[in-house]
């Protein structure tokens, strides 16, 4: 089928936003509340579903728990976005399109790349045609469909990093009659100060979580993981939540990207080769003077808002500010009656504090809700979505000499 150009005015200043995950909506609100009413800027949100997809409560989803279908045209209504729903099969960075579904090229003059993260189902035979994954939550209901009918059997949880704690906990809480098995190189907590560490291990060891730490899969059949130095276990159900990869739609389109396929910035998050280019979230190489930002949804929401007022300066004509920003907590559930909250420095680094119990899962609760809110305020008051913890000193990134 031919392509068809979709043009918008002529005078208008062509904003696209493709991705609407938690990094991708922030961006679209804050900056459609800050241009409302103008006529020279169109904002326009890309994304392959109308559903915005809480990757925060997937381990939910697996298991059976219904939540809330939040539309991403309702979280829109209000701001003037312009909602396009399809696939983006690719980015001309040099023309400044984008195609979707193949059929459809729409232009822009300024482009937010939020096209986020999805589990890495490359990188070990067998995982891409006998892994469950919690990419999506479609994903999630397919496994949430294979567990409840199993009845009996092993699940095996390949990957001790917080989506397999959160996943395997959940799985035991809900499926006490089958046999949970975390398998990963660290230990699950691994990150914690002691007692958090500690008290994820007790939590685990209560919900009857068999944790096999310093294993490696290498392999994943039908009915069996086999693990490095020979061993395999058997599992009826495998998940797979070992690492994340990127799309490869930025590298292809000839942006600069680092080692992992993500949009390399400048401090204002801009793409280092292409200017007209935002990167946020996921899907962005966002150096700050602890290192590169890892994907989270606390860092990912304040990127989405400040490529947004970095946008806006650029449309007035002044230089955008630089971006920073420092981590301040891990929350993490451990089933519907426990978590543990552990409080990091701005490096991400763990503190002495953390919460556990009841208070931890309030905690959880709250953080996991609170872009719903936030999102509102920003439609009313957009200032209100322009602050996160910004990280003293570590945040600075110094030149080298």
């Amino acid at each position: 089928m031919s392509a068809r150009q979709e043009t918008s005015t002529a005078t208008a200043h062509h904003v696209v936003i493709l991705g609407a995950g938690y990094a991708g909506m922030s961006a679209a609100i804050q900056l459609a509340a800050r241009v409302k009413g103008r006529e020279d800027v169109q904002v326009t949100v890309v994304n392959a579903q109308e559903r915005f997809t809480e990757r925060m409560r997937l381990h939910l989803t697996a298991t059976g728990q219904r939540l809330a279908e939040l539309r991403i045209p309702a979280l829109l209504e209000g701001t003037e976005a312009r909602f396009v729903r399809g696939w983006v099969t690719a980015v001309d960075a040099d023309a400044k399109t984008v195609r979707i579904d193949d059929d459809r090229v729409l232009p822009y003059d300024t482009l937010v790349y939020g096209l986020g993260g999805v589990a890495d189902t490359s990188t070990v035979p067998g995982v891409e045609d006998h892994a469950y994954t919690l990419s999506s939550a479609q994903d999630a209901e397919l496994l949430a469909v294979r567990l409840g009918r199993l009845g009996s059997g092993t699940v095996v949880v390949a990957g001790s990093g917080l989506t397999g704690v959160e996943s395997a906990a959940e799985i035991a809480e809900r499926h006490p009659e089958l046999d949970v098995v975390l398998l990963g190189r660290a230990e699950p907590g691994a990150t914690m100060n002691p007692k958090a560490k500690a008290y994820v291990q007790a939590a685990l060891d209560r919900l009857g979580v068999r944790v096999r730490a310093g294993a490696e899969v290498v392999k994943v059949l039908s009915d069996t993981v086999e693990l490095a130095g020979g061993e395999s276990i058997a599992a009826d159900v495998v998940l797979w939540t070992s690492g994340t990869r990127v799309s490869p739609l930025a590298a292809a389109a000839g942006l600069a990207v680092d080692e992992r396929g993500r949009i390399v910035t400048d401090a204002a998050l801009r793409s280092v080769s292409h200017p007209d280019v935002y990167a946020v979230g996921d899907a962005a190489a966002i150096r700050q003077g602890y290192g590169v930002m890892h994907g989270t949804c606390q860092g990912g929401m304040p990127t989405g808002v400040h490529a947004a007022l970095s946008i806006e300066c650029v449309l007035k004509g002044k230089q955008p500010k630089p971006f920073r920003f420092g981590y301040y907590h891990t929350p993490v559930s451990l089933g519907r009656g426990d978590a543990v909250v552990q409080f990091t420095h701005p490096d991400d680094s763990p503190r002495r504090i953390c919460l556990t119990g009841r208070m931890a899962v309030r905690y959880k609760e709250m953080v996991t809700a609170s872009p719903w809110p936030t999102y509102g305020r920003m439609k009313k008051m957009p200032a209100s979505g322009a602050f996160w913890p910004r990280g003293g000193r570590s945040t600075l990134v110094r030149e080298a000499p």
